[in-house]
């Protein structure tokens, strides 16, 4: 195993990380913007409110793109495990 090899592991592994996590990531910023924006315009100096909110739409992402996040992890997965023979030989 050279070590083009290892980064191009490592790469492959950041980029799935970013991938499945960014849906979730995005939405939270979102979500967070907004209440922001609310709380701004009413004055309400809450900490805790946004923590619903957020609670919520990240259930409704997970419910929704859960699925694709598993199977995309399950499909790196089996590639990573069919490239085993060819990284020690």
């Amino acid at each position: 195993m050279d070590s083009a090899m290892v980064v191009d592991l490592g790469r492959q592994a950041l980029w799935m990380t970013m991938l499945i996590s960014a849906p979730l990531l995005i939405v939270a910023l979102v979500v967070g913007l907004i209440v922001g924006v609310f709380q701004a315009a009413t004055s309400i100096n809450e900490q805790t409110l946004s923590f619903i909110p957020k609670l919520l739409a990240l259930g409704l992402t997970m419910a929704i793109l859960g699925g694709w996040m598993i199977n995309t992890l399950v499909d790196y997965t089996r590639v990573l495990f069919g490239r085993i023979p060819t990284l020690f030989g």
